[in-house]
């Protein structure tokens, strides 16, 4: 195989490999690309290699994406295999007999490739509406975000920053890898997210702090990594909160990835609000939905002292991840 030809194949592998593990919708997979290469090949080790990168992926393995979504991957892959060759290829059909016996589960995973080749894993709810809740899933929001943020990951250093409404946990965790915050508090306001949270903040290797407003251990009794930021899950309800419930948890940053944002009942959205004994927090928000005119990408960073927001109201319909693709997915491997 040529060198350029080795390249396109893995680059094809490797836009399987993100979009599976994540659980991208199955529009969004490059299968005219790969009906081109089955084409113009006789063998089949494109599509075992496919099969070692997603259904057979380590990750996956460990932590499988719902059986009804690798059930759909496999018998698209299997069309695929059969418009362009005559002969069945029994690894393929052997994975799909395994996934068609086994039990659908109420909670899934999904797992996110970082540009450090570290991971986040996520376990949500296999509904967009679970519990009275939509914050068991992860909504596009949370991918523009984790996007912007690890493109500015200065913004972040050295930081405590306060996430509202942070849902499965994408942004936070992301960030907690590869950002170097000083401190990580992850809020919402239902009992079975912040339940989630808890469990997919320890799935991914990090400590958890029993308390944000706890006074700081003595250095010589702290036995966290001191590379590690200080995790923290917290009840906060941004419609009800007041400024000095938002001073106790101290943040530098406050970022949030939401619907709808109301500039006269959140206490985080005026502009230069200050905070007691501290300089005003900056605020950093995104709204749910695609991002474009007004999205992410437009965005600066946050300077000292300032809040800039980003306030436009999300498209009807369903926005998770697995409904609507972002538009630049190959950006930061999400």
């Amino acid at each position: 195989m040529a060198p350029e030809e080795s390249e396109e194949a893995a680059r094809l592998l490797r836009s399987f490999e993100r979009r599976f593990l994540a659980a991208r919708a199955l529009r969004s997979f490059p299968w005219q690309n790969l009906e081109e290469k089955l084409r113009d090949s006789s063998g089949s080790e494109l599509l075992l290699d496919i099969l070692q990168k997603t259904v057979k992926h380590p990750l996956c393995v460990k932590h499988p994406p719902s059986v009804k979504y690798t059930r759909g991957f496999l018998s698209e892959l299997i069309r695929k295999h059969e418009a362009v060759h005559a002969e069945p290829l029994d690894e393929l059909y052997e994975a799909l007999a395994e996934v068609l016996t086994a039990e659908e589960r109420t909670r899934c995973h999904r797992s996110y490739l970082l540009p450090s080749g570290d991971s986040v894993t996520l376990s949500e709810s296999t509904a967009i509406i679970s519990h009275g809740t939509t914050g068991l899933v992860t909504w596009n929001a949370a991918l523009y975000l984790t996007e912007w943020a690890l493109e500015h990951p200065a913004a972040f250093t050295h930081r405590t920053v306060l996430e509202l409404g942070s849902g499965a946990g994408l942004t936070g965790l992301a960030i907690c890898k590869m950002c170097r915050p000083r401190a990580y508090i992850f809020s919402d306001c239902h009992s079975r997210v912040l339940e989630q949270l808890r469990g997919n903040v320890l799935l991914n290797g990090l400590s958890l702090e029993p308390d944000v407003t706890a006074p700081v251990q003595h250095p010589g009794h702290d036995t966290r990594d001191p590379e590690s930021p200080r995790v923290t899950v917290a009840w906060l309800d941004w419609d009800v909160v007041t400024v000095p419930q938002l001073a106790a948890f101290q943040p530098d940053i406050v970022i949030a990835a939401v619907t709808g944002l109301s500039r006269r009942r959140c206490a985080v959205q005026p502009r230069n609000s200050p905070l007691p004994g501290r300089r005003p927090a900056e605020a950093l928000c995104v709204p749910r939905g695609p991002a474009g005119a007004g999205g992410l990408r437009r965005l600066h960073c946050p300077q000292p002292g300032d809040v800039p927001a980003v306030h436009r109201r999300a498209r009807p319909g369903r926005d998770p991840v697995g409904d609507r693709a972002p538009s630049r997915p190959e950006a930061v491997s999400l």
